[in-house]
């Protein structure tokens, strides 16, 4: 008889039909690999955050913050709101997230950052709750548009179509001027083209002064100089006028009251052929932009009269530029009923910036305000507004 091998109780088998399953696969434990894309997460929300706070300090102060000012203000309500709802995604589907501290720590930053910089994002919700203004015969209808060169790209007979086809009392027309692109920043080229526009617009009185143009049904009483012009010599050539001119004034007498009108560009804050002098072709324009933007601030605070102004001003509603205009300017959007509007890109590409506005103040008020298409005229959409003039 043969003896068996002893069987050996109370120790496990070191077989593989004992080994005990893991409760939770590596994909889905807790570990490193689970917490770093929190991480990362709350460390980008952190800077965005700071990069909001400093935009409130910065933005209109220091000449380098032009650079992110060319941030599409809507990404200050999008970015944050995205950030948000990755956050509560997890919450949602139910699924525990490995780092649940980095988590509200970039959920507390989103928030946060979506609170301050709502401001910034040009969003107008009073737009969905607002009540509309009751629309009435109006005093002064005003058609607003940087028309990209004037007709240097496009058919002269379409161009004055979408003119004439607008039948405003005034126009505030930025860039009455040709370009020419191989000489860069000292492109510009003085164009004439009075003779065509009087036959256009008969009856109307017409100011030219640089690339600014207006016309207007009403009598032009007088075109005073505005901020860096007024120090200009008679008789200066057109690319000095051009430089320093970047307001144009008239005041019309609109049935006995004399409501000035400013037709206004402001300059281009960086140069996208990104030369050698990229820097300081900032520091320099911004200069240029702050010297604009205060002489006609002046201007607006001596006049007694009502004042409408309008014009490309190459400034989001995320910029702080804005904020050396006089305080009393109301802006004619407040009429308009789109939540987001913005001026340019115009035509293929959806419009994500505002650079073109209009103020009111005096008396003037905005009834209805629209930026409209310029049928692939130009790369800005145009400013339709019809103003009332309230009583003395």
């Amino acid at each position: 008889m043969s003896s068996a091998a002893p069987v050996l109780t109370g120790q496990p088998s070191s077989g593989p039909a004992c080994t005990e399953p893991d409760p939770l696969p590596p994909a889905n434990r807790p570990g490193r690999l689970g917490r770093w894309p929190w991480r990362l997460l709350a460390a980008l929300a952190i800077a965005w955050l700071t990069g909001v706070a400093v935009q409130w300090l910065a933005s209109g102060r220091f000449w380098l913050w032009l650079l992110p000012d060319l941030l599409p203000p809507i990404a200050f309500l999008a970015v944050p709101l995205l950030v948000l709802l990755i956050c509560l995604a997890p919450a949602l589907r139910r699924r525990p997230t490995p780092d649940r501290r980095s988590r509200r720590m970039t959920a507390v930053a989103a928030l946060a950052a979506l609170l301050l910089g709502a401001p910034w994002s040009g969003v107008r919700p009073s737009a969905w709750w607002g009540t509309p203004p009751v629309l009435g015969p109006n005093d002064l209808h005003i058609f607003a548009w940087n028309t990209e060169y004037w007709d240097q790209d496009n058919d002269p007979a379409a161009f004055y179509r979408y003119l004439t086809a607008q039948h405003a009392d005034v126009y505030l027309l930025q860039e009455y001027l040709n370009w020419d692109r191989r000489a860069g920043v000292n492109g510009e080229r003085q164009v004439n083209d009075l003779d065509r526009l009087h036959r256009a617009f008969p009856g109307y009185q017409i100011a030219a002064r640089g690339e600014l143009i207006t016309l207007s049904r009403y009598p032009i009483v007088a075109s005073p100089r505005v901020g860096p012009d007024r120090a200009l010599a008679v008789g200066a050539d057109y690319p000095t006028v051009f430089t320093a001119a970047k307001v144009l004034r008239t005041d019309i007498d609109l049935g006995g009251r004399v409501v000035s009108c400013y037709n206004t560009h402001i300059p281009v804050q960086v140069d996208l052929s990104l030369s050698t002098r990229f820097f300081s072709f900032i520091h320099q324009r911004a200069a240029a932009r702050h010297a604009q933007l205060d002489g006609l601030a002046a201007d607006i605070t001596a006049n007694p009269n009502p004042v409408v102004l309008a014009g490309d001003f190459n400034t989001s509603p995320a910029m702080g530029d804005l904020g050396r205009l006089p305080g009393g300017l109301r802006d004619a959007a407040r009429a308009d009923p789109s939540i987001y509007p913005a001026s340019w890109i115009a035509g293929r590409f959806p419009a994500l910036w505002r650079l073109d506005w209009t103020f009111t103040g005096g008396g003037l008020t905005a009834d209805r305000y629209r930026l409209v298409g310029s049928g692939g005229l130009s790369d800005h959409r145009a400013q339709d507004v019809s103003l009332r003039l309230g009583a003395v």
